[in-house]
């Protein structure tokens, strides 16, 4: 196999996140959905293995780029989920009242917003769906960037995405908070508007994670459960600071994305502070991969591989 180095980096974060998460499953005694897990990480690994394939065999670095890549975020995802739960039941109790306060400081009241936008239900369906476009960006963003032949730059990104997530996970676990979704209720009406991806009947189901642990680990019932900082804020940032300068695409990504950041309120049951949060994460986890690819430029020119321009 023939990995870049920024593609090692990330290898290397798998397998440490991979052996930490099989420590701790079998330290808690958790059952798992060997099925469903296993045909997540074949997917993944089949995306890294027909990468090397088109690297090595056929020389095709551009579409090896994005194939390794498109396979790496894949297991990360996989792992990096997993490594989540293993924090559940929570040790320390929930900020959310502290991080409510901080809201009501800035004029923030999330069921106010639900209700005005059940106003306009069109525009709540709307926002429905612009929620779940978080991931299909950065899949596009990672082969547009491998097809383009910007190593560097595609590098970056996955390091990006890597990093904020880790950094999310543990500032989550070590202050638990679950989102104003958790704590309030809606009105009947507001609920049957529009549909809302993550409600306070999720949130309730958060709250019993939090507070006993989880029986049975599998990828059909794994539920989002950082509210700060908002990861879904560190995909929005990802995706405006990394989309290319193409004509059509960096306008759709930039549209979608203004519309995201209420998106992650309404649909995604957050506390304001929580995008500031997440805003926050991306900023360190930007920084930080841009001194980790810095450092690791130099090994990118001793290689004949398609750089970033």
């Amino acid at each position: 196999m023939r990995f870049l180095p920024g593609e090692w980096f990330v290898v290397r974060i798998l397998f440490v996140l991979a052996a930490l998460d099989a420590v701790l499953l079998y330290v808690k005694n958790i059952p798992v959905d060997v099925l469903g897990y296993a045909s997540m990480v074949g997917i993944g690994l089949f995306l890294v293995a027909a990468g090397q394939y088109y690297r090595v065999i056929r020389n095709e670095g551009r579409l090896a780029l994005a194939l390794i890549a498109a396979g790496l975020f894949v297991l990360f995802t996989i792992v990096g989920s997993i490594f989540n739960y293993m924090f559940l039941p929570n040790t320390f109790a929930p900020i959310d009242d502290f991080l409510m306060q901080v809201d009501a400081a800035m004029g923030y009241h999330w069921p106010m917003l639900l209700i005005w936008v059940s106003n306009y239900p069109w525009f709540g369906t709307f926002l429905y769906q612009v929620y779940f476009t978080s991931l299909p960006q950065l899949l596009v963003i990672i082969l547009v960037l491998g097809f383009m032949g910007r190593a560097q730059e595609l590098h970056r990104f996955l390091l990006t995405g890597v990093i904020g997530a880790l950094l999310a996970i543990v500032i989550w676990a070590l202050f638990p908070n679950f989102g104003a979704k958790s704590f309030h209720d809606l009105p009947q009406s507001v609920l049957e508007a529009f549909p809302i991806a993550v409600t306070p009947a999720y949130g309730d189901a958060l709250l019993v994670l939090s507070r006993d642990g989880i029986d049975y680990l599998s990828p059909k019932n794994v539920l989002g459960l950082i509210g700060f900082p908002s990861f879904h804020t560190v995909m929005a940032c990802m995706s405006v600071c990394f989309v290319p300068r193409h004509l059509i695409l960096m306008p759709v990504i930039f549209c979608l994305n203004a519309f995201m950041a209420l998106a992650i309120l309404v649909q995604g049951g957050h506390h304001l502070i929580d995008m500031i949060g997440g805003v926050g994460v991306f900023a360190i986890a930007y920084a930080l991969s841009s001194m980790t690819m810095r450092r690791l430029s130099n090994a990118y020119h001793k290689i004949s591989e398609p750089q970033a321009v």
